[in-house]
């Protein structure tokens, strides 16, 4: 029989509501480091240390879980085996803690290799800073990776707000660290304080998070027996994802290696652009993806009905993410140096840096809906247990990314005449370029299982022309603004009629998005009234 067709919205909400708060807590973050750090040669390499025992929590971390032991223990769930889904899960994780100690004491044997492989362009001190920073983050790291068990185990459970709001506390953490010595250390020194403050935070992170899980998983024991069949299944859809997922690192610390060979601060540039980058990814994209993956493995029936109920989730969950998603990429094209200047403008960190950051963002705007977009297209993959597709085409995604970048980012701007720092917007061009690529293979992948499925152009079209009404709204405001106001009331102000041009281009056009927005907004401003 059919599995009810489940409304997520509310899980979507929750997911977001736990991501926005995530996000903004890692901007904060994010600003307070521009603050102290600037774009210098101890900021690039605290961002390149961060990456590379990054790659363990994104190897073993949310996305291959998601794929791999979300839609088995979900399943169980569904058909009232709690017994067996607790003993998947206590397998689960003692393979991640196994494999992740072993990993993370390589790592730090390992680690001047490793910087050697990621930072080429790093010499000296600053070489010397990054070697130090790795040793210290990578243990921080494989606490992360159990972080994410914890977020696997209570997505499933449909307890979504906890464990996306759980980084707020890594943040914090590093937030306070900076706030307290940054005033009284130098920077090389300081670097190593957050080191040490981003270990404690990912402890916290982890420690939040146990109590809500032991709840759904009394009774649980550590094994790495694989006797379940259950078990084995989770183990062989984890090997491509994990395989898939290192594969899509490949292309990040590609670019990491190109950045380094670019003027000092480039590696700065590039992370705090994807910082900004990726808030809408999360928020929407992950929020959507993540509340659909649970819903779309739990279906059961028939071939012909489990496809109609896969179209008819990717249809709504496609159009919820464009919706938020098109204005975002428009306002990264529009007004990034607004944005960058709202975050980052304090300090060391100045309006050149921010003009850095805005060439950075735009390159990346290219790519903002297709990345989202597919990342709901592999989600319903991974429902239908196929692991397999997604790894294809991420492969395919770096090799065009790969080729793409090493000519934008170097040969391209000598050849225009450009500066050569904007390479770093060739880099992000060159991503975005190559999502595209991968959207349209897994688009066609999952037709060929499912029927067509896809952004209705009408709804599209309505989404695009309303964000470029914003935009000229947002612009005039623009031309009038006085000389010498913070940043980030110029954004404010500036980015306040693009969103209400865009929200009631979209109202009056019909689309079903913004009057429900719309309509939740009026209703909470009247409960919020005072009687």
């Amino acid at each position: 029989m059919m599995a009810r067709n489940v409304n997520t919205a509310r899980h979507t909400a929750l997911v977001a509501a736990g991501i926005f708060l995530s996000r903004i807590a890692g901007l904060v973050r994010q600003r307070v480091f521009a603050h102290y750090f600037g774009q210098s040669d101890p900021g690039d390499a605290f961002n390149a240390a961060f990456k590379i025992p990054n790659l363990l929590q994104n190897l073993f971390g949310e996305g291959v879980l998601s794929a791999s032991f979300i839609p088995v223990y979900s399943s169980l769930l569904a058909r009232g085996m709690e017994t067996e889904a607790r003993r998947v899960a206590g397998v689960v994780a003692s393979l991640l803690a196994l494999v992740t100690t072993v990993v993370v004491a390589a790592g730090v044997f390992a680690t001047p290799y490793l910087v050697d492989w990621i930072a080429p362009g790093f010499e000296a001190e600053k070489r010397a800073l990054t070697i130090v920073l790795v040793r210290i983050i990578f243990p921080g790291t494989g606490l992360l990776v159990l972080s994410a068990w914890c977020l696997g185990i209570l997505n499933s459970h449909r307890r979504f707000f906890l464990s996306y709001t759980a980084p707020v506390l890594w943040s914090a953490v590093m937030i306070a660290a900076m706030a307290w010595y940054g005033a009284s250390v130098e920077l090389p020194q300081l670097a190593v304080v957050l080191a040490w403050a981003s270990v404690a935070g990912s402890a916290m992170q982890l420690a939040i998070q146990l109590p809500f899980v032991w709840r759904h998983t009394r009774g649980m024991r550590p094994s790495l027996s694989m006797d379940s069949p259950d078990a084995a299944s989770v183990v062989r859809n984890f090997v491509p994802v994990f395989v898939g997922r290192g594969v899509v690192q490949i292309s990040s610390y590609i670019d990491s290696i190109l950045a380094s060979f670019l003027p000092t601060g480039a590696v700065t540039a590039l992370a705090n652009a994807q910082t900004l980058y990726t808030l809408p990814v999360s928020l929407f994209g992950m929020a959507v993806s993540a509340a659909e993956l649970p819903a779309m493995s739990s279906m059961v029936g028939e071939k012909h009905e489990v496809a109609q109920y896969l179209r008819g989730r990717l249809s709504t969950g496609l159009v919820r993410i464009a919706f938020f998603i098109i204005p975002s990429a428009v306002a990264f094209a529009a007004f990034g140096d607004l944005i960058a200047a709202a975050f980052y403008q304090t300090g060391r960190f100045g309006r050149g840096d921010a003009l850095w950051v805005w060439g950075t963002l735009a390159g990346s705007s290219v790519g903002l809906l297709a990345v989202t977009f597919a990342r709901l297209y592999a989600s319903a993959f991974y429902a239908l247990r196929d692991t397999r597709t997604p790894l294809r085409y991420a492969i395919v995604h770096v090799v065009v990314a790969t080729a793409l970048g090493y000519a934008f980012a170097l040969p391209l701007p000598a050849a225009l005449g450009l500066d050569a720092r904007w390479g770093t917007a060739g880099l992000t061009l060159s991503a975005g370029l190559a999502g595209w690529a991968e959207l349209v293979l897994l688009r066609r992948a999952l037709a060929a299982r499912i029927g067509e499925t896809g952004l209705a152009t009408p709804v599209a079209l309505r989404l695009w022309w309303a964000a470029l009404v914003g935009t000229a709204l947002g612009s005039a405001t623009r031309v009038l603004l006085p000389d010498g106001l913070h940043p980030a009331l110029a954004a404010l102000i500036v980015l306040a009629p693009y969103a209400a041009g865009y929200l009631a281009v979209t109202w009056a056009s019909g689309v079903a998005e913004a009057r429900t927005l719309i309509t939740t907004l009026l209703r909470r401003a009247r409960l919020a009234r005072p009687a």
